[in-house]
């Protein structure tokens, strides 16, 4: 009995210096081993119980401050992934997709949820999917330009290098794999703009090749003897003919190109614009005469103003007029209409003729330079393949927009619109 009341005391001290705090720190531990860490109870001794508790404590503190650390970090980079005009893919190796930015989804018309799911599966690219492959063996970053057919139908160029964290490199040491990032470049605009280059030159060299090859060859028709007055007169007309040609082509040039620099200026001031087309008529009145041609001008209001540059309008009214003329039938008819556009403030003005007209596949390139539905006719009436694109980028300098509908073998009709100017501007 007497043993038994002297160990009752000493349990009680065991419990309650030894054993419950070892509950206590192995509770700790286990809540921080299960990603809880708040603050937990700490045992406040002097001992290695609590030198150990101390050390649990800290360790929670290091473990807390490195996932904010990380979770601050794993934001930065969200947000810097998502801001980045370049689609970006993290794959790993097997495929895999780990990361995608919102500019990939985007560009690549891709799901919400691609993550976990195969490259392949989702682009069913396999030029792609060999150079991820390759740069995952050889770890040599690779550049692809990868083109995509419809529905995207876009250029990319893509830069592919190997990554790894710190934890990856004992793995990629031995076996070669690891992750790969993808940043996609979108140069489809870039690939369309040297495209439109490449086309510029060679169809400016062609345009100017013609007229120089005709004057060359009769200026040495000339020299070798063909000096008489009477043979000579007919070639001298030519060679006149094409020089004038050749210095069309060399007006509208620079004329383009000033109009695309970024000096270019306007000369604004409240312009009738019945006014300018009744001008640009009495300049052709000559031409659509001589063909017979019935031009009729149609005003809703002949007080309808525009902001504009009177000498760059009345050249793109004098285009879309002499086309008119010169692809219209004879004995045709033009009707020219102008007209406001109330809800969007706009003048809308229309020139229509009844001729040629435009094939529908044409439409939509009508606008370009040296572009032309019929190369042969337009060369022999003289034009320089440059009209349309002067007309399409004067108006849109104004503000405005210029478009086209015609039928084939019925005419066409071009439409110009420009912001409308008021006096008193309506509130």
């Amino acid at each position: 009995m007497l043993a038994f009341s002297m160990v009752s005391p000493l349990t009680y001290l065991i419990l309650k210096h030894i054993i419950k705090p070892i509950e206590t720190l192995t509770e700790s531990a286990n809540r921080i081993a299960s990603g809880s860490l708040d603050r937990g109870s700490l045992v406040e001794s002097d001992d290695e119980l609590g030198r150990l508790s101390v050390a649990i404590e800290e360790m929670r503190r290091q473990l807390l401050k490195k996932i904010e650390d990380i979770s601050r970090e794993k934001d930065y980079l969200r947000t810097l992934l998502g801001g980045m005009v370049e689609g970006v893919l993290v794959v790993d190796e097997k495929g895999k997709i780990l990361i995608a930015n919102s500019a990939i989804r985007q560009l690549l018309s891709l799901p919400p949820e691609i993550e976990k799911r195969t490259l392949l599966e989702m682009l069913r690219n396999v030029e792609l999917e060999e150079a991820i492959q390759k740069v995952l063996h050889d770890g040599q970053s690779e550049t692809l330009e990868l083109r995509l057919p419809e529905p995207q139908k876009r250029i990319f160029e893509v830069n592919i290098a190997r990554v790894s964290s710190p934890s990856d490199r004992m793995v990629m040491e031995n076996s070669g794999y690891g992750s790969v990032i993808a940043v996609f470049h979108d140069i489809t605009r870039l690939k369309e703009l040297e495209k439109i280059r490449q086309d510029f030159v060679a169809n400016v060299s062609h345009e100017l090749r013609t007229p120089l090859t005709s004057i060359k060859g009769y200026v040495e028709t000339l020299l070798e003897g063909a000096l008489k007055e009477e043979v000579a007169y007919p070639f001298l007309q030519i060679i006149k003919k094409h020089s004038d040609r050749l210095e069309r082509i060399i007006e509208d040039l620079l004329m383009l190109s000033k109009i695309e620099s970024h000096e270019f200026r306007l000369n604004k001031e409240p312009l009738y614009i019945s006014e300018i087309i009744r001008e640009a008529l009495g300049v052709l009145k000559e031409s659509y005469e001589k063909k017979k041609m019935t031009v009729w001008l149609n005003e809703t209001s002949p007080t309808l103003q525009v902001n504009g540059d009177r000498q760059y309008l009345e050249q793109v009214l004098l285009n879309l007029l002499d086309n008119a003329i010169k692809y219209g039938r004879d004995g045709g008819r033009i009707e020219i209409s102008v007209k406001g556009k109330d809800p969007q403030q706009e003048i809308e003005i229309s020139i229509k003729d009844d001729g040629i007209g435009i094939p529908k596949e044409d439409l939509g390139r009508i606008f370009e330079r040296f572009y032309r539905v019929d190369k042969g006719r337009s060369r022999e009436l003289g034009g320089t393949g440059l009209g349309l694109s002067i007309v399409k980028h004067i108006i849109q300098a104004h503000g405005g927009k210029v478009w086209v509908e015609s039928t084939l073998g019925e005419g066409s009709t071009f439409y110009i619109t420009l912001p409308q100017f008021f006096q008193n501007p309506p509130f």
